[in-house]
């Protein structure tokens, strides 16, 4: 037994190193092959604990599990990978229900007693595992429609949210206490309903602006559902990942929150800040300048500082390969070409990152807010693809705004400001641009995608020339 504990630890280990290696691009490769390393062993050890005559059963769920795992690997694209994430995550939250109910009725399973029999430990764990768990079941469902836009409405105000959640949020926790003092099974049962109910209740107003925050925020509730399920069943193992993943996740969304402006509650309870437009600014009093893809590409060859940056506009375009592309030529040209990453760009934290590994971009040329805000003084041309709020004015000089004081990149300061986007209408958080109608901005409208391919197409021809 003492054996079969210490590779438990060794996995343990093997996930706080891969947290680390994963807390950098460089290390990133090592990170994930450590998590590899760790879930396999891991699951191997598991499988000594299994009676002989159920190992065909569990071989043949890994094996299905594997398969599906397999084939949205090879399917799905980068640009999605916040839905898939927030797809696996009410995954781990139904598993920790799932595990919850098992152990209400068939305790003997994991030699805690006879049914009817179990302590009041043993019910506190399984009924707050089984709320954590729904919570996060529903909570994941109702993010994954909303960022695969699915579901687009929040259906419920922001005042009603307070007083629904509250009413449900009470009722939760008086079905807790009586499951715990009875272990009644039909409490068990409304004690499931009611946190299903909570989690969609929770997720369902929240905008789509705050989601990089829901998508953190779940995967700590994910983390904390397996710590719990883990002290159910006695499974150290679990108990470390679990914490690992809920701090970690519980850490990265105050980190994220921080980087909006925003407090964790504001976030859960619809932040109270006015998301009306108030600028009095207006593309028909102050008309922006209109430019194509041959205007880009002749402001851009002619430039020697350049600044890139993306965002949600080129994961939904998909463009970050033609944005490669141009990059490159710039480079071979002499320009010095750089990427500029805000913390919340995006649907999820890393998304941008993700996407520019994908297209190849060295981890040297890109570059976090704090490393890069001071250098936009010195930039010839900024070039914008898909990023609203993140590059707003708004957030410093505008007290009246929904996002101000909130860090944003200080793209204005560039000699030129190139901005991609489908329209001049407003970003995720509801206000107007007031960076569309500067003097030394030209936007591109169009399809973000295509319009880096008409800018690869201009600056080919001109090498040919």
């Amino acid at each position: 037994m003492f054996f079969f504990q210490f590779l438990f630890l060794l996995a343990g280990i093997c996930f706080i190193l891969s947290l680390r290696g994963l807390s950098s691009a460089y290390s990133s490769q090592k990170g994930n092959l450590l998590g590899i390393i760790g879930m396999g062993l891991a699951i191997c050890t598991s499988l000594f604990f299994c009676s002989p005559n159920k190992l065909f059963y569990i071989f043949f769920a890994i094996c299905i599990g594997a398969g599906i795992g397999l084939f949205i690997a090879q399917k799905i694209k980068m640009a999605s990978l916040p839905q898939l994430i927030a797809a696996f995550h009410s995954l781990v939250g139904l598993a920790a229900v799932l595990v919850a109910t098992v152990t209400l009725y068939s305790p003997q399973i994991f030699k805690l007693g006879m049914a009817n029999n179990l302590k009041f430990i043993n019910l506190m764990e399984i009924g707050i595992g089984t709320i954590i768990g729904a919570v996060t079941f529903t909570g994941s469902i109702i993010a994954f429609l909303k960022l695969q836009g699915i579901v687009k409405k929040k259906y419920i105000s922001d005042n009603n949210k307070i007083i629904i959640l509250s009413i449900i949020s009470l009722l939760t926790l008086f079905m807790l206490l009586l499951f715990i003092s009875t272990g009644n099974h039909f409490i068990f049962k409304i004690l499931i309903l009611l946190s299903l109910i909570l989690g969609k209740i929770l997720i369902l107003p929240i905008g789509g602006a705050d989601m990089p925050v829901v998508v953190s925020m779940l995967n700590s509730y994910s983390g904390w559902a397996a710590a719990v399920t883990g002290f159910t069943i006695s499974n150290y193992l679990l108990i470390i990942t679990g914490a690992l993943v809920g701090a970690s996740g519980a850490i990265l969304s105050y980190i994220m929150c921080k980087n909006m402006n925003r407090s964790l509650i504001s976030v859960i309870f619809g932040g109270g800040k006015n998301s009306a437009d108030k600028s009095e600014k207006s593309q028909n009093e102050i008309p922006a300048k209109i430019g194509n893809a041959e205007d880009a590409a002749f402001i851009l060859q002619n430039a020697t500082n350049i600044i890139i940056i993306p965002g949600y506009g080129m994961a939904v375009a998909q463009a970050q390969h033609a944005l490669s592309e141009i990059a490159n030529i710039l480079k071979v040209k002499g320009a010095k070409v750089r990427y500029a990453i805000h913390p919340v760009a995006g649907r999820m934290p890393g998304h941008m990152n993700v996407l520019l590994a994908e297209a190849k971009v060295p981890y040297d040329d890109v570059f976090e807010l704090e490393d890069i805000n001071g250098d936009f003084s010195a930039t010839d041309v900024v070039f914008i693809i898909g990023a609203n709020d993140i590059t707003n004015p708004a957030a410093h000089n505008d007290p009246t705004s929904p996002i101000y004081g909130m860090p944003v990149l200080d793209v204005e300061k560039a000699g030129t400001v190139l901005f991609v986007k489908r329209s001049l209408g407003a970003g995720y958080a509801g206000i107007e641009n007031e960076l569309f109608y500067r003097d030394n901005t030209m936007m591109i409208l169009g399809d973000g995608k295509k319009v880096c391919d008409g800018i690869v197409s201009a600056l080919k021809r001109e090498f040919l020339d």
